[in-house]
Order: structure tokens, then C-alpha cells, then sequence
């Protein structure tokens, strides 16, 4: 027999909804289990090949302030997918935070951010741009006091960065990887 949820209780509903699942496992027991029910999200690393930097962008955390006193946290662009195609949601993502129209999206996975506790999947992304395809300044919509910062990071240091853990956001650092391990001549000799 597979495992039945039972039943769920919602605890909060807001940003997220806090819900408990009463579950019976395989061998019939009863356990209960906090689900955060979060939905899809996106995470864009836009890289220029020509210039060879990627752009990345800072903000404000609550949960990493409140776990570790960090006052921001250089990522790349994400966030909830509102739309039902993940790359449309990349593409308005990138366009808020960071001001660059994206055309080709290159995906690298969908998976579970957060498993034992989540149901948030993220769909990862790379994407080629050029100094053209910059709109606008960045910065995250004002509604939503994001207060987001931009930086363009030439790739070499990026690849340090990752070398020395100096890439505390997880989605960040599996992009990084993902375009060394994709675009290696893009990290060597000009």
C-alpha cells in the first residue's frame, strides 16, 4: 500500500499557506507532518558570453537576517512562478530585478528547493544576454519593497567565489556550476 494523506489542516494562509498533513505510511502508521505550500518558482543565472560576466542581485532576506544576521544575500534572479510557462515567470523575473530582456533560456533542472518540507519546485535557468538587451536599471518592483540591487561579476571571480564557498544561496551556486560545467571556455583564456 502507498503511503494516503489523510486529510490537511490549514495553520496560516497568507504569502505562503502552513498546512499539517495527517499521513499512514506503507506499514499503517499515523504521522503528522508541517508542509509549507509555497508553488513554483524560477531562478535565472543571465550570463554575457562576450563580456564575460553574469549579473547577480542583492537584497534584503528576513529568514537569513532572522537565522544569521545577514543584511543581504547576493543571488540570482528568482521568485515565484506567477504564470503558467516557467520561462515566461523567468523572464519577468529578470526584467524586474535586474532591467534585461531575455531571449533564450537555456534550463538546467526542475527540482524540489526544499523537500522535507517545501512543495516549492524550481525550474533553474541560464540565459545568454548582451549589453542591448538592457532595459532599464533593475531593481525589483517598489509594491513589493525589494529594494534589489544589481552586480555585474566578471565570471573568473564569480568561478573563485564558488571555489572559496563565498556562495552561501544554494540556487546560485548550482547555476554557477551549471554554467561552468555547460560553458567551460567561457571561465578560461579571452
Amino acid at each position: 500500500m502507498a503511503p494516503v494523506i489523510n486529510g490537511t489542516r490549514t495553520l496560516h494562509d497568507g504569502w505562503s499557506r502552513f498546512l499539517v498533513a495527517e499521513i499512514t505510511l506503507e506499514d499503517g502508521t499515523r504521522i503528522k507532518r508541517e508542509i509549507e505550500d509555497h508553488g513554483r518558482a524560477v531562478a535565472v543565472l543571465p550570463y554575457d558570453p562576450v563580456r564575460r560576466v553574469a549579473l547577480l542581485v542583492e537584497q534584503f532576506r528576513p529568514p537569513t537576517f532572522l537565522a544569521a544576521g545577514l543584511t543581504s544575500l547576493l543571488e540570482v534572479p528568482a521568485g515565484l512562478l506567477d504564470e503558467a510557462n516557467p520561462e515566461e515567470g523567468a523572464r519577468r523575473e529578470v526584467s524586474e530585478e535586474a532591467g534585461v530582456t531575455l531571449h533564450d533560456l537555456e534550463h538546467v533542472t526542475t527540482g524540489w528547493s526544499m523537500p522535507g518540507i517545501s512543495t516549492e519546485q524550481i525550474d533553474l535557468y541560464l540565459a545568454a544576454y548582451d549589453a542591448a538587451d538592457r532595459h532599464g536599471g533593475g531593481g525589483g518592483l517598489a509594491e513589493e519593497q525589494e529594494n534589489i540591487g544589481v552586480h555585474e561579476i566578471d565570471l573568473a571571480t564569480l568561478a573563485a567565489m564558488s571555489d572559496a564557498g563565498a556562495i552561501s544561496d544554494i540556487k546560485t551556486l548550482m547555476l554557477v556550476f551549471a554554467l561552468r560545467l555547460r560553458h567551460p571556455a567561457l571561465f578560461g583564456p579571452a
